[in-house]
């Protein structure tokens, strides 16, 4: 090359590395796979075999795209780079699974500011293992590479994911009545979002840090914060096959009162009774850290619940079963009333509209005995 030939390379781009990426997550890809999944990996375009959907009356197809946000931030900082694809994996396919859809596949966006093979396949193998925890396959994706306007380290990722239900079978809140009962499905941590909050609280110059043992999470401060959301889809997917379940709502951005907010009818309200459970040591430590206000941290994080089944009341016992047998933490934490007029609820549904919710009381302390029923 003479000194005025420019190249793809010199720019910054390496087509090779790309490649090389592409050969070292082929292995975990093909885990994920369904037997609808047509075709082998590499094409142009997923391919995905919707034959069953004649057995449907009436087979509404559902989508959901998300990101992992801030929390990639704690991954670049401790060189974990699989736990992210999880939490993409658990964005996705929880929204899906809200309306009853069975998630079916997904595909992923990673921009990185250059390929690092090892990194991207790394990446790749967690949203791969999140696919099969969820029963859907990693059908394709793509990995772009942005010399000049990402750092060499810096990426992010994001994904599309896309489900199936007949609708007959449409959950939401035209289900919701008077009577029923909320369940709460434990978290596993902060899942993937407030992580700008907690990375303010915890993070930076002066503060805990990564490395920092803290004996109530009896791990370091980076390893709380990596832990990867619960994938929650397959949980719900066998709780509307054993049981009356008339909506779900899955915790994320905006907290409880928002999220659950938008998945009831207007002229309803739920009270949601903190003294159920027990927030996870680590929405405590934020909270004391930072001085983070009761309301703050509830319009931030999950506080320890990733998803809510609204059930009819003859199917708590079922729907408890259901969730013990998968080993789920889980546990009754409110009822679904009339709305009283003037009732706002404690935050505003998510998108507006949707009924008003109300969290109550005081959350059980460490000397409490378990929540769970």
């Amino acid at each position: 090359m003479t000194q005025n030939e420019a190249t793809y390379a010199a720019a910054g781009v390496n087509v090779e590395s790309g490649e090389r990426a592409v050969e070292l997550m082929r292995a975990s890809i093909a885990a994920s796979t369904r037997p609808e999944v047509v075709g082998d990996f590499g094409g142009f375009a997923g391919l995905f075999d919707i034959s069953a959907a004649k057995t449907m009356k009436r087979p509404l197809l559902a989508t959901s795209t998300d990101g992992v946000g801030t929390k990639i931030a704690v991954a670049r900082a401790l060189d974990i780079h699989h736990t992210v694809g999880l939490d993409l994996v658990a964005m996705v396919v929880d929204d899906l699974v809200v309306c009853g859809a069975e998630p079916l596949f997904m595909t992923d966006y990673i921009a990185v500011g250059s390929v690092n093979p090892e990194r991207v396949a790394s990446i790749v193998a967690g949203i791969a293992q999140g696919c099969e925890l969820a029963g859907c396959s990693l059908v394709g994706g793509e990995t772009a590479e942005h010399p000049g306007l990402m750092a060499p380290d810096e990426y992010d990722i994001a994904g599309a994911g896309t489900g199936i239900v007949d609708a007959e079978n449409l959950l939401g809140p035209d289900r919701v009545q008077v009577g029923d009962v909320v369940i709460a499905m434990g978290s596993s941590g902060l899942h993937s979002n407030g992580y700008s909050l907690a990375r303010h609280v915890l993070l930076g110059e002066g503060k805990l840090g990564l490395d920092a043992e803290v004996e109530s999470l009896g791990r370091t401060v980076g390893e709380e914060l990596l832990e990867p959301t619960h994938i929650y889809a397959r949980d719900c997917l066998e709780m509307i096959k054993q049981s009356n379940v008339h909506a779900f709502s899955h915790v994320t951005g905006g907290g409880i009162a928002a999220n659950l907010a938008r998945v009831l009818p207007a002229h309803v309200s739920v009270d949601v009774y903190r003294q159920t459970w027990q927030p996870a040591p680590i929405f405590e430590l934020i909270q004391r850290e930072g001085s983070v206000p009761l309301a703050d941290a509830e319009r931030t994080f999950n506080m320890g619940v990733g998803m809510f089944a609204v059930v009819d009341a003859s199917s708590v016992d079922q729907a408890l079963a259901v969730l013990a047998g998968r080993n789920l933490d889980a546990w009754v934490c409110g009822t679904v009333r009339d709305r009283n007029d003037g009732e706002a609820g404690d935050s505003p549904a998510k998108g507006g509209g949707g009924g008003a919710v109300f969290l109550t009381g005081d959350y059980a302390d460490s000397s409490s005995s378990s929540s769970s029923e």
